[in-house]
């Protein structure tokens, strides 16, 4: 199990009443959402996404989570990320979801992103100024797996 310090930024998601489900706790649909909102927030503020023009862009090949114990709203998820690799054309986003107060994640997730054309959708290698700016993201594999 990972610690916040495994991982290389953070970005606070409050949870809203509607994340809840009928068991009152946060469903799991909801985690793989804020893995996506991590991600792809930092990548807009990176400058890398431009959602509407930008290339390349990320499909998601691949996606799993592991649940540690529940988190129900009104908690803030403290969304740490990470690289686990970093490849020609694609890149394993690793997410570890921490609650206040609490030094184990309540969730460890990861999905892989192949980064693609955005008109042809084959794959595209990895810009160099996309490369630079990944590069601080990715930890030594065999330090922590989610």
């Amino acid at each position: 199990m990972s610690s916040r310090s495994d991982y290389r930024t953070m970005r606070a998601i409050p949870t809203r009443w509607m994340d809840n489900d009928a068991y009152g706790h946060v469903n799991n649909v909801v985690y793989y959402s804020w893995f996506d909102t991590a991600v792809n927030a930092w990548l807009v503020e990176a400058g890398l996404l431009d959602i509407l023009h930008g290339n390349p862009i990320g499909l998601v090949v691949e996606t799993g989570c592991r649940y540690h114990r529940s988190v129900a709203f009104p908690e803030t998820v403290e969304a740490h990320l990470r690289i686990g690799k970093l490849g020609n054309s694609s890149v394993r986003w690793e997410v570890g979801l921490f609650t206040a107060g609490q030094d184990a994640p309540a969730a460890e997730g990861h999905f892989v992103h192949v980064y693609v054309d955005r008109v042809s959708r084959r794959p595209l290698a990895l810009p160099d100024a996309w490369r630079d700016m990944l590069a601080p993201l990715v930890v030594a594999h065999d330090a922590v797996t989610p």
